[in-house]
């Protein structure tokens, strides 16, 4: 005799799994808050701070102001396209939802070793919904600060202060990861479409393979810029073949000013 029949196993496998990923993200959180430096994500950041802070030196012309825009421009592109897909699925999810209430509708779906009544199928494309809209609006945040960004980075001559582009930068990348995490979630309550057991091992696997890719080993670089005049950096902005050869010469006759970037300003 079954501990659990087959109807009752959504309610025992689902929150197990919805647990392992909760338990992990915080987890996650907690090594982002307090030791950085561990994670990929506190090492992109440390990065990011590093970069803003070169782009923003007096000394960088418009030509190494446009090199920082176009990231930034990449960036946004890349959030608003995942922010399209995103809507785009809670769409047809949505039209699923309201297909599924005809008789006979989904009925092809197997279930392996779970709740297939109409009811469970409902709250399985209702919380599929929530995923993908959390995740649509974690990615339009992510353009949103990325687009500020962008408008500090092009006020040459400003008196901007670094920490406000910094600022603007870390979090709509946080924002980005944030919206991927969304998108792992969705992925694992996808496979609880065909039951709770596929959705269980789903989460299983998925924080196995994100605790590989989340450690980080590097440590944090110690970042020193060379400030370079404004002929230089035009060189080294012209096409590719000019750029190494400009690159080649400005390795061993590079001099200016020096800007340090301590990572103590990632904690603050």
């Amino acid at each position: 005799m079954m501990l659990v029949d087959k109807g009752s196993m959504d309610l025992v496998l689902v929150p197990c799994g919805l647990a392992i990923m909760l338990g992990y993200h915080l987890i996650l959180l907690h090594r982002i808050l307090r030791h950085p430096h561990t994670t990929v994500i506190g090492y992109e950041n440390h990065n990011k701070l590093a970069w803003v802070e070169r782009m923003m030196v007096q000394t960088a012309g418009p030509e190494e102001s446009a090199l920082a825009l176009g990231v930034i421009s990449d960036n946004i592109s890349a959030a608003t396209t995942l922010a399209s897909v995103c809507i785009a699925l809670g769409s047809l999810i949505g039209t699923w939802v309201s297909s599924s209430s005809v008789p006979g509708a989904g009925a092809g779906i197997v279930v392996f070793y779970g709740d297939g009544s109409h009811a469970t199928a409902t709250v399985k494309c209702v919380v599929l919904l929530a995923c993908f809209l959390a995740s649509f609006t974690c990615f339009i945040q992510s353009a949103r600060y990325y687009v500020h960004a962008s408008f500090l980075m092009s006020a040459l001559g400003s008196d901007v202060p670094v920490d406000y582009v910094q600022r603007a930068v870390v979090r709509g990348g946080n924002f980005w990861a944030a919206g991927l995490r969304a998108l792992y979630l969705a992925t694992a309550l996808l496979m609880w479409v065909f039951g709770p057991v596929p959705m269980l091992a789903c989460s299983v696997l998925t924080v196995a393979v994100l605790h590989r890719l989340d450690a980080n080993s590097m440590p944090l670089h110690h970042h020193r810029f060379t400030a370079r005049d404004k002929e230089a950096a035009a060189t080294a902005l012209r096409p590719v073949a000019a750029a190494r050869s400009a690159l080649a010469r400005g390795g061993r006759a590079g001099h200016g000013n020096t800007v340090i970037f301590s990572p103590a300003s990632l904690v603050s």
